[in-house]
């Protein structure tokens, strides 16, 4: 499956609540609670398991990143971008860096 169509499927599961600014920031903060979820479940595996990764602990941060990639998928359309094209404006970008010796550092734009 492409990023294309993974995007058109996870679209047919979106709900929208008919205001285009709340719906905005559903996707915003949804994307960001999903992530915490991840960090927050790796450190429990640090706390609580000495950092050892089970089975069972990458399932659940598998389903995590999953969530995460749907409401990246949403979030996307909302501003009319398909995923594919995100992905490789993205790439670009670090390729760009890579090339100019910049890929280490801070701030968006070096």
């Amino acid at each position: 499956m492409t990023l294309d169509e993974y995007q058109k499927k996870a679209l047919t599961t979106a709900l929208y609540s008919g205001d285009e600014f709340m719906d905005l920031l559903h996707w915003v903060l949804a994307v960001n609670g999903e992530a915490g979820e991840i960090a927050e479940k790796l450190k429990k595996i640090i706390r609580d398991k000495d950092g050892k990764v089970s089975e069972q602990d990458k399932a659940d941060i598998i389903g995590e990143i999953g969530d995460v990639l749907w409401y990246l998928a949403v979030f996307a359309n909302h501003f009319k971008v398909s995923f594919e094209d995100v992905a490789q404006r993205n790439l670009d970008k670090l390729s760009s860096r890579k090339a100019r010796g910049v890929i280490k550092g801070s701030g968006d734009n070096r």
